[in-house]
């Protein structure tokens, strides 16, 4: 009993307040010292709903803060009301302030939301200071009284009384299914809008509530010092209550509390010490945030425990006995009718064209994949019918209503779920508390705030089933960012199935899996193409042959095929636009592809030795004793299934994780505890996987940046990329997947670069890019050694000299890459990816 009161932080945040109220009842001389930390710490919490629950930052919070102070002010010196009724229209008038200005800054997002917030501070500032017949001007408003609760004591305790309920209720919401969604919000707001959440609504809301428990804490300062002034309006002031959220740990319920208490007892004592304490106060801040940037909260949790945000409690509900099947809803009326349309769909960008008139129906149930090079079209395409981008011509028909204008959350609403290609969910939230966001996005139950989200049975039941069919159940407490990729797609189709959608828009979800994985994921969508209309993204050509049942073919934008995927396989033009060389005599792999690999590597000396190497990130282990070697101008793979430790080792070479155990040598010099731009400078360069490009730069001055003296001359560059020769004016954030990710590896080459490591390289290409990926790879190798992760074993075993392949972080093989690849035994036991295996599941496949 007494253990789970100390885990109930309002029950901590009554315990420490009450401490303080003794403390001062004793003293008696510094009971106003307390009732102002009671008051800020109210102050701090209303600001904690915008910054720690939904991720907004404001600035200028404090012009809720004054101008409460000066409208219960007024209404005291005027004698309109008591306390009591000047605090409640302090707290009403506040709200309705927050709702007005809420509407406008919140049409932007980031540093510009927060600087507007800063704006309307200073604003109201520059009024009250000037309006004098109002505000008293630079001297204020000054002996308001107190009718009601005229002694220090009694209204001490009303001040406390208030802040702890007010704290409760905060507590409370957190759990609540509308305080739940907060916090979705604050993890991934583009998730959060494509389960069907107005995210600009939410948004309001949280700074409506939030304006309006910071004019509660405003008008009883008013009381408290008898008195309001401009000062509390000003610039100067408007962080004071951001930085104690910071000092205590913005993520913890608590941190208000402690985070208050610190800042205003050290401003007590600095200030008696030196007249400008923030040269003692500031030093102390920036030591907290270096070494603990979670806060005072969070530096106790690491000293004494796990590092968790504390801002809700922990766990998630009981599993049930049973959990019943999953069961979509009615599936009335025939299969091939159309249910999701588009008549001639166009959309450009300025001169750049990426949808050209596109006719296509989707029919109510089955596969339907779309295919296409890279630079197609096929995300504009997928962003249009998800709202996200609006057509430049044509209409989007949903059952027959045109639905060209609606929203993405009004879209997700009346049917249509979407998967992203690189996966988007809520890291900080639990497996469970990611699939009840989004089943409960879809009920009314969204905007509950007083009961508990957990206790929400039906909502519960049907968190349960989702996880069951995508096989996540024994994984339901973990936190996401915990989980492997392939799980976290999992969940994410989990996520989209939340929503009870008619029509599912999966964007290669079978990006940067391994064979493993790909089956499962794989049997997932096929079991839900019987139950939905499944649109299906996939560069796994192969694959989406065996199991689609219609494919549609984008080129430049514009519909070159579409039918059965017989028809499909032998189409020409496809074939032109699509297959490439895949499976052509001079791809690397084949007698023409080998022969122009160097044989020299295997009599030349190690440039790398990786020995015994143990580490991971944030405390977790991730590799246990890796040995690896790479010689001059080898090409080494590393291969494994997802989650094995095969990117943290190029993290690890990189000095981009924490090692714990073994040694990394260069050229015989050790790169333990290097950082990442020292172990550049020696000559080692990455390709991270997800390209990380500077968006809003051209492919031009992505490479400049990365120009050194030494590296490659960028004419050269353009002699390995021809096609970056042609884009080179275009913005990053215009390329296609192929483009941004030869711009990737160019930039390696613009400095010098002795080995070079690449992270998936080829995720998310098309065949015919990842052909001319894999010519340029075997050009770099009379450059460059190259250490290349990649989750198709079968292509990057065409290119490789030696291969590693990983397990639970150990190396399990090490050898030749020709031995590995005529070894499917080897590969169906630690890759799953044998030839027996693979006709198997194409024979299961085409039997759903």
């Amino acid at each position: 009993m007494i253990r789970s009161a100390l885990r109930n932080p309002v029950l901590v945040l009554l315990a420490v307040l009450c401490g303080l109220t003794a403390y001062a009842f004793v003293t008696n001389a510094h009971l106003s010292i307390v009732t102002e930390i009671v008051i800020y710490v109210l102050y701090a919490a209303g600001l904690n709903i915008m910054l720690g629950y939904t991720g907004l930052v404001p600035f200028g919070a404090s012009v809720f803060f004054g101008t409460a102070t000066y409208i219960a002010a007024i209404v005291a010196l005027r004698h309109v009301g008591n306390e009591l009724e000047a605090l409640a229209l302090a707290v009403v008038l506040t709200a309705l302030a927050a709702s007005v200005l809420g509407a406008v800054v919140l049409l932007r997002r980031g540093l510009y939301f927060s600087l507007l917030t800063l704006a309307c501070s200073q604003i109201a500032f520059e009024i009250a200071f000037k309006w004098t017949e109002v505000t008293g001007g630079e001297n204020g408003l000054q002996d308001v009284p107190r009718v009601l609760i005229k002694d220090p004591k009694a209204f001490h305790l009303l001040c406390l009384g208030i802040a702890v309920c007010v704290l409760w209720g905060i507590w409370r919401f957190g759990h609540s299914p509308l305080g739940r969604t907060f916090q979705a919000l604050r993890e991934n707001e583009t998730r959060a809008r494509s389960l069907g959440y107005n995210v600009y609504g939410l948004k309001l809301c949280s700074f409506v509530m939030s304006g309006a428990v910071i004019g509660l804490a405003g008008g009883l300062l008013a009381f408290l010092v008898q008195g309001a002034y401009a000062n509390n309006l000003n610039w100067q002031h408007a962080g004071d209550a951001l930085l104690a959220n910071v000092l205590g740990g913005v993520h913890h319920f608590l941190g208000p509390l402690w985070g208050v208490i610190t800042f205003l007892l050290l401003q007590d004592a600095l200030s008696s010490i030196i007249e400008n304490w923030w040269l003692l106060f500031a030093p102390i801040v920036m030591v907290l945030a270096l070494f603990s940037p979670q806060g005072l909260h969070g530096l106790y949790q690491q000293l004494f425990g796990r590092q968790r945000y504390t801002l809700v409690r922990d766990g998630i509900p009981p599993r049930p006995t049973s959990i019943r099947r999953y069961d979509p809803g009615s599936l009335d009326g025939p299969k091939d009718r159309p249910i999701l349309e588009v008549r001639k769909l166009s959309r450009n960008f300025g001169a750049v064209v990426t949808a050209r008139e596109i006719n296509l129906q989707i029919n109510a149930r089955g596969l339907h994949s779309l295919i296409g090079p890279n630079g197609a079209g096929k995300t504009t395409f997928f962003n249009m019918l998800s709202g996200v981008l609006s057509p430049s011509a044509g209409r989007v028909y949903f059952e027959g209503r045109d639905i060209t204008r609606t929203s993405v959350h009004q879209r997700t609403r009346i049917g249509i779920g979407r998967s992203f290609q690189i996966v988007r969910i809520f890291p900080r939230l639990s497996a469970f508390e990611n699939v009840r966001i989004g089943v409960q996005a879809g009920t009314s139950s969204r905007l509950v705030f007083w009961k508990d989200a957990y206790g929400i049975d039906e909502l519960n039941q049907q968190t349960w089933t989702l996880l069951d069919t995508v096989g996540l159940t024994d994984r339901a407490e973990t936190l996401c960012e915990n989980l492997a990729h392939g799980e976290q797609r999992l969940l994410e189709i989990a996520v989209t199935l939340a929503t009870r959608s008619k029509v599912l828009l999966l964007d290669e979800p079978l990006a940067g899996l391994a064979e493993h994985d790909r089956q499962i994921i794989t049997d997932l969508i096929l079991r839900l193409s019987k139950q939905h209309a499944v649109f299906l993204v996939e560069h796994d050509i192969d694959r989406v042959l065996a199991i689609s049942d219609r494919i549609t073919v984008l080129h430049n934008g514009r519909l070159i095929a579409d039918g059965a995927p017989a028809q499909i396989a032998r189409n020409p033009e496809v074939i032109a636009a699509y297959l490439g060389k895949r499976h052509g005599a001079g791809r690397p792999g084949t007698a023409a592809g080998r022969s122009l690999l160097s044989g020299s590597a295997a009599s030349s000396a190690p440039i790398l030795q990786v020995s015994g190497l143990s580490g991971g990130y944030a405390g977790s282990r991730i590799l246990n004793g890796v040995d690896l070697e790479v010689r001059r101008g080898e090409v080494v793979a590393i291969l494994g299934r997802n989650g094995v430790g095969k990117t943290t080792t190029l993290r690890a070479i990189f000095g981009s994780c924490d090692v714990n155990a073994g040694d990394i040598r260069f050229d015989g010099r050790s790169l333990i505890g290097m950082p990442s731009h020292e172990v550049n400078r020696m000559g080692i360069s990455i390709v991270p996987e997800g390209r990380r490009l500077f968006l809003n730069l051209t492919v031009a001055e992505n490479l400049r940046l990365a120009m050194r003296p030494g590296g490659v001359p960028v004419e050269e560059v353009y002699e390995l990329f021809p096609r970056l020769r042609e884009r080179r004016d275009a913005k990053a954030q215009n390329l296609s997947g192929g483009e941004r990710q030869m711009v990737a590896i160019a930039r390696v080459l613009m400095a010098p670069t002795r080995l070079i490591l690449l992270d998936e390289p080829f995720e998310g290409l098309a065949p015919a890019v990842v052909d001319d990926i894999m010519a340029a790879i075997i050009k770099l190798r009379s450059r460059a050694s190259l250490v290349i992760v990649e989750h198709d074993a079968s292509s990057i075993l065409d290119v490789a000299d030696r291969a590693y392949v990983l397990v639970n972080g150990s190396v399990v093989f090490e050898g030749a890459a020709a031995a590995l690849a005529a070894d499917h035994a080897l590969q169906a036991k630690y890759l799953g990816i044998a030839q027996e295996e693979a006709d198997l599941t194409q024979r299961r496949v085409r039997k759903f």
